[in-house]
């Protein structure tokens, strides 16, 4: 098992723009030192909480500032792109990083930027955008040939040469492409059957392991679909964790922290307006009043010493089946900063030690797949 970085990220309201992309930035330089595997980072228009619009504005700092990890949006929103201008960035993006791009894709959940972008998010025509955006950019960097794209969303050509030198260029230094990640939040998600469907990186959002279970199964189904075996090895879960030296500690530096504010200021009103309190259940007859940030620190996050997170993951592991990769949440932790380095130093140093023999097996038909 690896572990990463999902970020949103993650700032309270007050923080200035400039003050919470420096703390992001600084976390990726840790996160690069202390050996982890890869970075997240999110994209959102309308949440103070969320304050960061352009991904790759970050990214593109953090590839000159480390050299191992890999980067990547988480993702970008591809119904407020133009395909064609977005897969010029990315390739150029994955040149700048000498291949350690991840390409992170979302199809936009927040009514609030459904608004700013006029996209008809209740009928689900972002999901219909991403679909056609995504299929753009990937035709866009398998292509030589000129070609029309006459989509119900986008009308985009990849021109003839014009004057004997102007012509489309720009293709990623990773071939095809880079790693393509999906993040999914609901049961049966429909972004995560199209990881599977394609091949994709699927992530699973910090939910109640019960939910979470349900997600391979919509991978499952996307990959039936397209005749692909999906490998567990793939799958990403995004969690809560905070680890410190003993259990009381770490329950004081999270719940009593920023992790317990951001989660009882925006988290968890964000998910009650969408009715999507029950994702966080372990039972369905716990009313949406106890869930809260005590609740969740309690039953999903994965808090507490070394060897208490350790059997945490190595529970939810087991309940889901086994996944690849586990995803520390980011939050801002600038008022005191060591607890958060620390926390993620005892990950590196104390928690994957305890865990590695957590290794998922391919399934008999991915073994046949491979031979």
């Amino acid at each position: 098992m690896e572990f990463g970085y999902f970020s949103m990220p993650s700032h309270p309201p007050e923080r200035g723009l400039k003050e919470g992309h420096d703390w992001d930035l600084q976390t990726i330089r840790w996160l690069d030192e202390l050996g982890f595997s890869e970075v997240w980072i999110g994209e959102h228009h309308t949440a103070p909480w969320e304050p960061h619009p352009a991904p790759d504005l970050l990214l593109a700092q953090a590839m000159r500032e480390t050299s191992r990890i890999r980067l990547g949006p988480g993702g970008f929103l591809l119904p407020y792109h133009h395909p064609a201008e977005l897969a010029n960035r990315v390739a150029m993006l994955d040149h700048l990083s000498e291949g350690r791009l991840n390409f992170g894709i979302a199809a936009s959940g927040l009514p609030s930027d459904w608004k700013m972008f006029n996209v008809d998010g209740m009928s689900g025509t972002n999901r219909e955008m991403t679909r056609e955006a995504l299929d753009i950019i990937l035709k866009m960097w398998s292509s030589d040939e000129p070609f029309h794209y006459d989509g119900k969303y986008w009308k985009v050509d990849r021109p003839e040469t014009m004057f004997g030198f102007l012509k489309p260029h720009l293709k990623p230094l990773q071939q095809p492409h880079p790693p393509i990640g999906v993040a999914g939040l609901s049961k049966n998600s429909d972004t995560l059957k199209m990881a599977g469907e394609h091949g994709f990186l699927p992530m699973s959002l910090n939910l109640n392991p019960g939910y979470v279970k349900s997600h391979w199964e919509s991978v499952e189904a996307g990959a039936r679909k397209a005749g692909r075996t999906p490998h567990r090895k793939d799958w990403r879960l995004v969690r809560e964790i905070f680890v410190a030296d003993t259990d009381e500690e770490a329950w004081r530096l999270s719940v009593g922290s920023m992790m317990g504010r951001m989660m009882g200021e925006y988290f968890l009103p964000l998910l009650s307006n969408f009715g999507f309190k029950e994702y966080l259940k372990h039972s369905p007859e716990v009313p949406d009043s106890d869930v809260t940030v005590e609740y969740c620190a309690k039953r999903n996050w994965l808090v507490g010493s070394p060897a208490t997170v350790a059997e945490k993951i190595e529970r939810i592991y087991e309940d889901v089946g086994g996944f690849g990769q586990l995803l520390v949440f980011g939050f801002d932790y600038q008022e005191n900063p060591g607890a958060w380095h620390n926390s993620l130093k005892l990950i590196q140093q104390e928690v994957v030690p305890r865990v590695k023999h957590l290794v998922p097996k391919a399934t008999a038909e991915a073994l046949v797949a491979a031979q």
